[in-house]
């Protein structure tokens, strides 16, 4: 059964009692005090998404194909083309309907409408319950929003369908760090690189964190 979180912005108080909640949905997050300074003010800050630019892809391209590529890529290059790959299959609508909402969706966050944005994302989840990057997409907007319980719900049901979504997972380890939880924060990003080596920037945090959370070498 899945977890439910809150739907309002948590202390830190309460950072303990959401780790116990996801440890109970079998999602192993992370979580950390920010290794890196928190973005300026004003700054707009979001969970990875897909690039601007995609390939056309073949709907029926099996992902578990492309997963293998992603992790043998000789290069970030070779990565990078693979991701991107990946994440058009992702990105793929299942219905008319359903892309009309999610291109209406990203109208309105262009122009900083994000409470409308999230109430059209709202129809094509209930619509298409199964369209993954709806509710990837709602978690990245929740977490703009500072709406950290959630962020994370709709992130555990992203990883429930698709436990490989490397944006997810690093995702997951990003919110777990910001609320403080330095253990969690280190598996998320740990889980994200073991599907994905080429993710830009979590290698280092997987560094710093691993010698806070389990110290240096001797």
């Amino acid at each position: 059964m899945a977890v439910r979180f809150p739907a309002v912005r948590f202390p830190f108080a309460r950072t303990l009692c959401l780790a116990l909640a996801l440890g109970t949905a079998g999602l192993a997050p992370a979580a950390a005090q920010q290794v890196e300074p928190p973005p300026p003010p004003g700054k707009q800050k979001k969970l990875p998404e897909a690039p601007a630019k995609l390939p056309k892809v073949d709907r029926s391209k099996n992902l578990d194909f492309l997963f293998g590529a992603l992790k043998a890529a000789p290069d970030d290059a070779s990565a990078k083309h693979v991701e991107a790959r990946i994440w058009a299959i992702w990105l793929q609508t299942p219905s008319d309907t359903a892309s009309l909402l999610m291109a209406r969706a990203k109208t309105a966050v262009d122009a900083q409408k994000i409470d409308i944005a999230i109430k059209l994302l709202d129809s094509v989840i209930k619509l298409r319950p199964d369209y993954i990057e709806a509710w990837n997409r709602r978690a990245t907007l929740y977490y703009m929003q500072n709406d950290y319980g959630r962020s994370l719900a709709d992130i555990q049901q992203v990883l429930i369908r698709e436990p490989r979504h490397f944006g997810a997972l690093a995702g997951l380890g990003m919110i777990m760090q910001e609320v403080g939880d330095e253990k969690r924060a280190l598996e998320a990003y740990r889980k994200a690189l073991a599907v994905n080596p080429h993710l830009e920037k979590i290698p280092d945090q997987v560094k710093a964190l691993t010698e806070k959370v389990e110290g240096r070498d001797i």
